[in-house]
């Protein structure tokens, strides 16, 4: 088998991992690359931060020789204009003029949505915080590869604030909950053919868990939870969950992405 090049790109900024570090918590892409070796595929993959990387250029210049792209999470909001934020926007449009397979989860969806011309905004209905529950694959969707041997209603590790309100212009909707109208989603533009999720299939509930209590405080005064017992009474909740939670199962979206990368 022929090894695969795939990027994968962090979300969050260098100052937000070395706190997930200081208390024990895996990065994004630490927990990503995790889940990419549960499958023993053959790939050759480079790490970029296109928030804190200072060789930025040195990383689009050498875009042109990778099979495929992972684009993961980020505690940041799109519509804030930051530094930090325009560089990530700036980033992905390169990586659509370059890269031909792209899987963007979560934060990488409303990045790679916004930089194709759709709408990204603060989420009318609230937050998952955790979990998405009740994700339903639509008739088109239950067609598409991403959702290859997945259930057509299942629940996910999840952590958004925000959705995607206006999708590309010739994007397919493929599956949505309550909270959020887009929750799988494909689309092609310039040279790529995107894979979106606003969701985490590649993170454990028990890492979701985790960021709970490492975002406690910011959390309550974002009015995520109202209190204390809130916050217990969510967790007992996922932790629910996990026993009933299959792993393969859960993370048949990246398998499937993971097996279109090795397509002609």
């Amino acid at each position: 088998m022929v090894k695969k090049k795939i990027l994968i790109v962090e979300g969050n900024t260098r100052e937000e991992n070395s706190e997930f570090t200081a208390v024990g918590i895996n990065t994004h892409t630490e927990s990503l690359i995790e889940s990419i070796n549960f499958y023993k595929k053959d790939l050759d993959i480079s790490i970029a931060n296109p928030s804190s990387d200072n060789n930025l250029k040195n990383s689009i210049d050498s875009l042109d020789k990778y099979d495929g792209m992972i684009w993961g999470g980020s505690s940041l909001n799109i519509y804030n204009d930051t530094d930090e934020i325009r560089r990530q926007i700036s980033f992905m449009r390169e990586c659509q003029l370059k890269i031909k397979k792209i899987f963007a989860i979560c934060w990488g969806l409303q990045v790679a949505v916004t930089v194709a011309g759709g709408q990204v905004k603060k989420s009318d209905k609230g937050a998952h915080r955790g979990i998405a529950h009740n994700i339903k694959v639509n008739n088109i969707g239950s067609n598409h590869k991403i959702y290859l041997n997945k259930k057509r209603q299942f629940n996910s590790p999840a952590f958004n604030f925000d959705e995607v309100v206006k999708i590309p212009e010739g994007a397919t909707l493929l599956s949505s909950n309550e909270l959020n109208n887009v929750m799988g989603l494909n689309f092609k533009t310039n040279k790529s053919d995107i894979w979106g999720i606003q969701y985490h299939p590649e993170i454990t509930y028990e890492k979701m868990v985790s960021l709970i209590h490492f975002r406690k405080e910011r959390l309550l005064n974002k009015g995520a939870f109202k209190d204390q017992d809130e916050i217990n009474n969510h967790i007992l909740m996922i932790e629910n969950e996990i026993k009933n939670t299959e792993k393969i199962s859960r993370m048949k979206e990246l398998e499937n992405w993971i097996n279109y990368l090795y397509e002609n």
